[in-house]
């Protein structure tokens, strides 16, 4: 059993991400139900002193990828291709799932994370973005000392 820690947002972002989703299932203004893009899947973790982004983009030429940070907002956006299949018509697949087009995905950053020194590094369809922690943010451990007041 995992415990979590309660987020009474939770709720809100996940009723957001299934509008989104089926927003993106309806028709776009040229009649198609293709969405215009697509999110990607990505992990947030906490390693140390550093705020690690993980985005799975297999498949993604590293030059099409587009990585950009405004107001604490991390974007990850850029497109894919069709592989090599050219020629092939919609109705010749029995079964499609690998996307192609555009993706993009907008991450809100926390006040800690320092997006003048991020990091980013693409590797094995994974693109990893790191933020260091400001400094000015860092919990200090103070020493409490003993014996007189302060002043004395």
């Amino acid at each position: 059993m995992v415990l979590r820690h309660w987020d009474p947002f939770h709720e809100m972002r996940r009723m957001h991400g299934g509008l989104d989703r089926f927003r993106n299932g309806l028709p776009t203004w040229d009649g198609s139900r293709e969405p215009y893009t697509w999110a990607i899947p990505v992990d947030v973790v906490r390693e140390g002193d550093e705020i690690v982004v993980h985005a799975t983009l297999p498949g993604v030429d590293p030059d099409d990828i587009e990585v950009s940070v405004e107001d604490n907002l991390l974007t990850i956006k850029g497109s894919t291709k069709e592989s090599g299949e050219t020629g092939r018509k919609e109705e010749d697949y029995l079964v499609k799932e690998r996307r192609t087009g555009s993706f993009r995905r907008t991450l809100r950053l926390p006040k800690t994370a320092d997006a003048d020194k991020a990091r980013p590094h693409y590797d094995n369809g994974v693109l990893t973005v790191s933020f260091p922690r400001l400094e000015s943010k860092k919990v200090k451990r103070l020493k409490v000392s003993t014996g007189e007041g302060p002043g004395s």
